[in-house]
């Protein structure tokens, strides 16, 4: 480690607050239990209790995908900057 680098900070982007956003949205959802702490309505006879967090399974899974896309293109256009 010869090679003196700098260190930057972190960059604030606005890909990356809905980043962030995407990822945070689900704990928010699942940690707010006072919310969905109900029987009713229920879904072809699946209370709501159930239901709601089993949609949040594909919420969640469609939100991490979402995440990961523009963090790919976000190291993309970071690498593709650097280098030009």
């Amino acid at each position: 480690m010869s090679e003196k680098t700098e260190a930057k900070p972190p960059t604030v982007t606005p890909a990356r607050v809905v980043i962030a956003l995407c990822l945070i949205a689900p704990f928010v959802a699942m940690l707010w239990v006072g919310s969905y702490a109900k029987v009713n309505p229920t879904f072809i006879g699946i209370p709501f209790f159930y239901w709601y967090q089993m949609l949040w399974v594909l919420i969640s899974t469609s939100l991490t995908m979402v995440a990961y896309k523009l963090w790919q293109r976000d190291q993309r256009a970071r690498k593709g900057g650097a280098s030009a």
